[in-house]
């Protein structure tokens, strides 16, 4: 099964077909499913909505919309802007005086760890 450089061997083209149209066979039942389902509760009751009921279901609508809108134009600006890119420490360059004091040894560790920071 393996082939000679230890990497598994790739499964044939046909293979998986099968389980493909299966997936997409379900997939389609669910569908028909829910489309059914909807008619049923759509046209099942004979009771009116009022014109209130319209309207708060436009808002939520058009609330949900400029919702979803809004985050996926913040991530778009942060990926692009790269705050979504990982932490990285910049050291800032100590002085000369900074560097005789840490090679002579006069500092504690704990002066040299606020220096850095």
């Amino acid at each position: 099964m393996n082939s000679t450089d230890g990497q598994p061997e790739s499964p044939a083209p046909g293979d998986g077909k099968i389980a493909r149209w299966l997936v997409i066979a379900v997939l389609c039942a669910f569908l028909v499913g829910a489309g059914a389902l909807g008619y049923l509760g759509w046209f099942s009751t004979t009771t009116e909505v009022p014109a209130s009921g319209y309207v708060a279901l436009v808002l939520g609508v058009v609330f949900s919309l400029v919702v979803g809108i809004g985050l996926m134009a913040l991530v778009f600006y942060s990926s692009r802007k790269g705050y979504d890119e990982p932490a990285v420490l910049i050291q800032e360059p100590e002085s000369d005086s900074n560097e005789e004091d840490v090679s002579s040894g006069s500092s504690t560790p704990s002066e040299r760890t606020e220096r850095v920071r």
